[in-house]
């Protein structure tokens, strides 16, 4: 199998008048969802040259999904703009990728002309009923290898530039033949969407769901702000499966959507993006006692996961959850600052995540200077060139060779003589009675530790309690209660906007 199109046909041919995708507005059928992908395959065609970025510049869908399916039958790779976005990111964006050609609705032509964009548009008004050429198509395919790009999302860049992260046919593949093999994602399973579709949970949601036959409900991204809607859409369909950001599931407990309803037909929740509450873990739990539930870890760099931990036993609020075991075909492990391996005989010295496989993305799209730093050669091989990513983040091994997370590398912090990582106490701070979610930052210039939460309590409360758990350095100096904590784009809670937020307070 060299192309994810092999999916959509194959899952076409048996199920050709299933509901493969439904939104709020709209559903489609595989058969329906494969003739207007190829039609605007055939299109684009005609307009561009197969390698060729095609931007997509909408909210997510089940249009959306039309295009992207579109985009690769003709022999391209897709890139989602959210048209929310600030006009110098969707800007930057354009800029990176260098694209022919946007398809947009009409409605947001304002906002893209204004982002300064000045190449062709296609609407996506114009693309229904389009016929399509088989031979075109044929031709494409023929030519096309498992290494050509599938899609490319822009993460954030330490730099502040967008990266734009290239994933080819072979690792979504390699990816998801296991992924839904190893939790049992069938054609009977409705997988309820939450991830934006320029978010890497999503090409989850997507690629399951075509592999097996199954179908996927795009909850749209207003529904989050009333959880009720979220909860009716996962009822009203009989969706079976949860693939999504650690924040969207404590948001829906700690706006008590399942106490107005409880799903009845979910069976698996799985979640990443950052560390789960166990607090809010056991909420879910509470309601789904018999559901699979699973802790998934992995940047977008490596597609999607690279680590899975299958929930076998209750948790209590104080402990933290085991990032598991590789998926299969890939390999994970630890460096140290000397580039030396860091083993399960080491315990409890953390090290630098690394991974190695056909899961590595291709790179970082038009930035070789960014690809070079994070993509490098495995100091551990010098037999041979193996391409690893070091994702910047920070694990160790307890005594009993399980592996934790430890944090990001640059939210590691000196402060009062210790190194501290600012997850561990987010942890803490997140299991504290009184408090149902928290997030931890550094004020460098006041060398203070920075506590936001969203809870009933008040300093004095919530620092004896974390004095029984940690040091005395490792008690955030500063408390500032929230209704809600903010989040980006990708659904993880906005550190920068809250430090920002906090700074101008200060002044």
């Amino acid at each position: 199998m060299r192309n994810v199109l092999e999916y959509l046909e194959e899952s076409t041919l048996k199920h050709p008048d299933k509901n493969v995708a439904l939104d709020d507005k709209e559903s489609c059928t595989y058969r329906e969802l494969t003739e207007a992908a190829k039609g605007i395959g055939t299109l684009l065609a005609g307009k561009t040259y197969a390698g060729m970025p095609v931007a997509v510049f909408m909210d997510k869908s089940v249009t959306c999904l039309k295009v992207f399916m579109g985009i690769l039958y003709g022999g391209c790779f897709y890139s989602l703009i959210d048209p929310s976005f600030p006009d110098e990111r969707i800007a930057s964006i354009l800029g990176t990728l260098q694209n022919d050609i946007v398809i947009t609705r009409k409605e947001h032509e304002q906002k893209l002309r204004g982002a300064g964009y000045q190449g062709e548009i296609v609407f996506v008004e114009n693309l229904d009923g389009l016929s399509y050429d088989e031979e075109i198509l044929a031709n494409i395919r023929q030519n096309a290898t498992d290494m050509d790009g599938v899609y490319c999302n822009f993460t954030s860049g330490s730099t502040g530039v967008p990266k734009g992260v290239l994933v080819c046919h072979r690792s979504i593949i390699d990816f998801i033949d296991n992924f839904t093999d190893i939790f049992n994602i069938t054609e009977n399973d409705v997988i309820g969407n939450q991830a934006p579709f320029d978010f890497d949970v999503s090409v989850k949601d997507i690629y399951s769901t075509i592999k097996v036959g199954a179908t996927i409900v795009i909850i749209p991204k207003s529904y989050f702000m009333f959880p009720n809607q979220v909860v009716d859409m996962l009822d009203q369909n009989n969706v079976t499966t949860l693939i999504w950001a650690v924040s969207a599931l404590c948001l829906l407990n700690r706006m008590h959507g399942l106490k107005y309803k409880v799903p009845s037909k979910i069976n698996k929740i799985l979640f990443s993006g950052e560390m789960m509450p166990i607090k809010q873990l056991n909420g879910w739990r509470s309601y789904y006692p018999d559901a699979l539930f699973v802790n998934l870890y992995g940047p977008t760099e490596i597609t999607c996961n690279c680590t899975y931990y299958i929930l076998d036993r209750e948790f209590a609020e104080d402990e933290m959850l085991p990032m598991g075991n590789a998926f299969p075909n890939e390999r994970v492990f630890l460096l140290d600052d000397e580039n030396r391996e860091i083993t399960s005989d080491m315990p409890n010295t953390s090290g630098e995540i690394c991974v190695a496989g056909t899961c590595l993305a291709l790179g970082y799209y038009n930035n070789e200077e960014m690809t070079a730093k994070a993509f490098i050669r495995n100091p551990l091989e010098r037999r041979f060139p193996e391409t690893i990513y070091r994702t910047g983040d920070l694990a160790y091994w307890n005594e009993d060779g399980l592996l934790f997370f430890a944090g990001r590398k640059d939210f590691q912090i000196k402060h009062m003589g210790h190194r501290i990582e600012l997850e561990e106490i987010e942890s803490v701070l997140g299991s504290v009675s009184c408090v149902s979610h928290g997030c931890c930052f550094f004020d460098e210039e006041k060398s203070k530790v920075v506590a936001c939460y969203v809870g009933n309590g008040d300093k004095r409360q919530i620092v004896e309690e974390m004095r029984k758990r940690v040091p005395d350095y490792m008690v955030p100096n500063v408390f500032i209660p929230m209704e809600e904590l903010p989040i980006t784009k990708n659904g993880k809670t906005d550190r920068a906007l809250l430090k920002e937020q906090y700074k101008s307070r200060r002044k």
